[in-house]
């Protein structure tokens, strides 16, 4: 009975109002239809899912990379400079006996700018291939692919940078020798100043033959000097300066190698990923 009554009354609305019958009613949506703001991704997922794209070791890396090369090419530069005026007022005075090694140390003065300029383009270079990989290899993008062409570029800078590490570890080597010149030339210095040295005497017996090392010919004069002579240039500025940037360069130079190692295992890593996600059957074969 009361469904003809509704019934009856839905037919006298259409009665009344024809244009009614095509008028189509749409359920209201519930609170559980309706889509929460909390389904979709927000601001904090959005910079969640970023920085998973970053190369956190790529990064730490390059600016240990980049603060390793400056130091070394900065202070080394400086250095070298403070050397030869330290070898030209009391080592050798004749400019003829250190030509040569002026002329070598005026060409690994440019050697040094090139490679700030080198490092400086190759460390981004390398970040950016870092952010390529990660991204490539986490898969934060649907549409990111490996092409071949990728994969190609990807170990041309892991082989790039196992021979830029060997060679890093020569320079390395290398930036040793002259610590190791200038701490002999402090360690007699410190005997000199000590007091148990025998008198004025002794003192004149304690020197330091800088044509040992090799940097400079035997005929070179004086070549040798000894007692207070030694000290006072102990007590220069310039052996000051040089000794300490020798040091830090050195410390440059080490930093910059553990760089490179850092980014052979990052470029390693992704490389390797990137290879074995290429194949078809990589499942199969895991």
């Amino acid at each position: 009975m009361v469904n003809s009554r509704a019934e009856m009354g839905i037919g006298r609305y259409h009665w009344m109002y024809p244009g009614s019958k095509n008028h189509q009613y749409r359920p209201v949506p519930t609170l559980g239809d309706r889509a929460s703001p909390l389904s979709s991704p927000g601001c904090f997922e959005c910079c969640i899912k970023c920085l998973g794209g970053v190369p956190y070791a790529s990064l730490v890396a390059t600016i240990l990379c980049f603060s390793g090369v400056a130091l070394f090419c900065g202070c080394g530069h400086v250095a070298l400079a403070g050397t030869v005026a330290i070898l030209e007022q009391h080592f050798s005075t004749n400019t003829s006996d250190h030509a040569l090694l002026s002329e070598v140390i005026q060409l690994m003065q440019y050697v040094i700018y090139g490679i700030a300029s080198f490092f400086f383009l190759y460390g981004i270079i390398l970040l950016a291939e870092g952010f390529y990989t990660t991204s490539a290899v986490k898969e934060l993008h649907g549409e990111f692919k490996t092409t071949a062409c990728g994969r190609c570029i990807s170990g041309m800078f892991v082989f790039l940078t196992y021979v830029l590490g060997v060679a890093w570890l020569g320079v390395f080597g290398f930036s040793a020798v002259p610590v190791f010149m200038f701490y002999n030339i402090w360690s007699t210095c410190e005997v000199i100043k000590a007091p148990q040295s025998n008198g004025t005497a002794g003192v004149e017996q304690i020197c330091v033959d800088i044509r040992q090392y090799g940097i400079i010919p035997w005929n070179a004069f004086p070549g040798k000097i000894c007692g207070s002579a030694l000290e006072n240039i102990c007590n220069t500025n310039e052996f000051y300066m040089s000794y300490h940037l020798f040091i830090v360069a050195c410390a440059g130079a080490g930093a910059t190698v553990i760089a490179l190692l850092i980014y052979m295992m990052a470029t390693t890593y992704n490389y390797a990923v990137l290879k074995f996600k290429s194949r078809e059957d990589c499942c199969t074969k895991f």
